[in-house]
């Protein structure tokens, strides 16, 4: 594909996992026809489900006379190794992918303001762009706004947070194209924050919108739900402490240092220093993470941070 300014009429493939999502698919498909930016293909990489999902893709496909949605096989494999399947499929080309979960409901200017602001990058340079979310019950009952952050994006953030959610995540050809390149059979804790350490890691740009594009519908079988209540930060620091945020740091770090040619100077020395903070001793430990820069986007956040440091838990 010829490299191309992001316009507003930008081609966008959007990239969609589904399994057993018969429940809310439609209300999904509805908000991507009614979207205003309408030059958009649908891929969809379904996982082996067993209820109506199919056939409700299949009626979606067939509302459209241009061929505009296409199905695939995924690897069974879970969520994240399914959207690596579709961002390795070659045969699918554009100017932006927009990553797409099957139950939430998409603003009708999501993908118009996602190709503006990637439109104003310098050709070649990958970009991704982020929102917040609007937090709603399965019923469609709002519930309320995820935290807005105001730290500036980069390297040293996403080395211990991926700061959005890949449901909201829109990228530039460069930036799929880097992805392509690093191997999508990457052993990593999920795709959505993968991408953010590589296309930064890369000197790459990540632009976060605060304008919430999604409503992020939270219900018992969705694998990532809301932030912002009690409950839920209680479960993240749970997790911080039992060592699932050590293990998932272990895995983007290795799968870091696997492309390392693919790194500025900069994010090597990053990643080096926090590497370092990980297995230093003690008193070593918040001398390294000082050096890295590393940072989370809020004070609570960059609390626990310097906490699971002298834990061990990085």
């Amino acid at each position: 594909m010829t490299t191309a300014a992001v316009t507003e009429h930008a081609r966008v493939a959007v990239l969609m996992c589904t399994y057993n999502g018969e429940k809310y698919l439609s209300q999904q498909l509805e908000s991507m026809r009614a979207q205003t930016h309408s030059n958009w293909t649908l891929h969809v990489s379904d996982d082996g489900s067993k209820d109506g999902s199919l056939a409700i893709l299949r009626a979606f496909a067939a509302s459209f006379d241009d061929n505009r949605v296409q199905v695939y096989e995924g690897p069974r494999q879970g969520f994240s190794r399914n959207f690596f399947s579709l961002i390795a499929r070659a045969e699918i080309q554009a100017d932006c992918y927009a990553f797409c979960d099957q139950d939430d409901e998409w603003d009708t200017g999501k993908l118009a303001r996602a190709t503006q602001a990637l439109g104003g990058l310098q050709a070649g340079l990958p970009g991704l762009y982020g929102t917040s979310s609007e937090l709603i019950r399965a019923s469609g009952d709002r519930i309320g706004r995820s935290r807005i952050f105001h730290k500036k994006p980069g390297f040293a953030n996403a080395l211990v947070q991926n700061m959005t959610t890949g449901n909201t995540m829109v990228l530039n050809h460069a930036a799929v194209d880097l992805m392509r390149r690093a191997g999508t059979d990457v052993e990593v804790s999920a795709h959505d924050w993968w991408a953010y350490l590589l296309i930064t890691g890369n000197g790459g740009t990540m632009i976060y919108d605060p304008y919430p594009t999604i409503r992020y519908r939270q219900h018992g079988s969705n694998l990532y739900g809301e932030n912002i209540s009690l409950r839920a930060k209680w479960a993240r620091v749970s997790k911080l402490f039992k060592g699932d945020f050590k293990t998932w740091n272990a895995l983007n770090v290795a799968a870091l240092r696997k492309c390392a040619h693919m790194l500025t100077q900069q994010s090597l020395h990053r990643l080096d220093m926090f590497d370092r903070a990980r297995r230093a001793s003690l008193l070593s430990r918040p001398v390294y993470l000082l050096r890295s820069g590393v940072y989370r986007q809020t004070w609570d956040g960059q609390l626990a941070l310097i906490i699971a440091t002298f834990a061990k838990r990085i």
